[in-house]
């Protein structure tokens, strides 16, 4: 994904992505139950880096697995690339902590874009501390293994009830996590930037006493309008 795409869609929200993605017909990209940890520090444009967790089966689920540099888990923390966000199947299990205080800061001094659970977190005040985007249900004491077993690294994944395939583009910001086809992300960040556009506009019309009928959604006048708005604009600008 090049940069110009990223920076594209940094500045667009989540709400905006959702519309376009429904125009395309994708309604199902929402991450249910992901909310940020740090309103302050939320928003980010990442490619997905995914970790599933399996339910745990005692033979699996030692403790001294957690040694072990290849079990996905701790291998995922040295593993994922900077820039990329890891999103965790985490089976929607409110009972166990997936990441805690020590693997975030670690991710985060790596250059880690974000991290995205559907299950929740332990020594959460300590996490929500951080700068590092944190996406997740709440906090848990128990760690992982209480329930989980870490299986495999960067294999298709469902996060919040939306199908996370490695590479996707995920976008967060206050509002949650949105998830973008990577064959998508262009045209998404390309009209998501228009629709902003227009929006900023209509906000503006009803700000100055227009009714929203008519306005938004807009009709021909008010395109209208819009298209000589954004002329005078860009012959400011030339």
């Amino acid at each position: 994904m090049s940069s110009e795409v990223l920076k594209q869609l940094a500045g667009i929200s989540t709400a905006t992505v959702t519309m376009q993605l429904l125009k395309r017909g994708l309604r199902n990209c929402f991450i249910v139950g992901a909310r940020p940890l740090n309103p302050r520090h939320s928003h980010f444009v990442a490619p997905a880096y995914t970790l599933p967790f399996i339910p745990m089966r005692e033979d699996l689920s030692r403790v001294e697995v957690l040694g072990d540099p290849e079990y996905p888990p701790r291998k995922a923390i040295e593993d994922i690339p900077p820039g990329m966000a890891l999103v965790i199947d985490a089976r929607g299990e409110p009972g166990a902590g997936v990441i805690g205080d020590i693997l975030t800061a670690r991710l985060q001094e790596r250059g880690v874009a974000a991290v995205v659970s559907d299950g929740p977190v332990r020594d959460g005040v300590a996490v929500a501390a951080g700068v590092l985007p944190i996406f997740c249900p709440g906090f848990a004491a128990p760690a992982s293994l209480h329930v989980h077993f870490g299986a495999d690294l960067q294999s298709p994944i469902a996060c919040g009830g939306v199908a996370v395939i490695p590479g996707d583009i995920l976008v967060g910001d206050n509002d949650g996590v949105v998830v973008i086809p990577a064959a998508m992300a262009q045209d998404i960040a390309r009209d998501g930037a228009e629709q902003e556009r227009l929006e900023g506009f209509l906000k503006s019309r009803v700000e100055a006493g227009h009714p929203t009928i008519g306005t938004y959604p807009p009709n021909e006048e008010t395109l209208q309008g819009y298209d000589d708005w954004k002329r005078n604009l860009d012959d400011e600008l030339s």
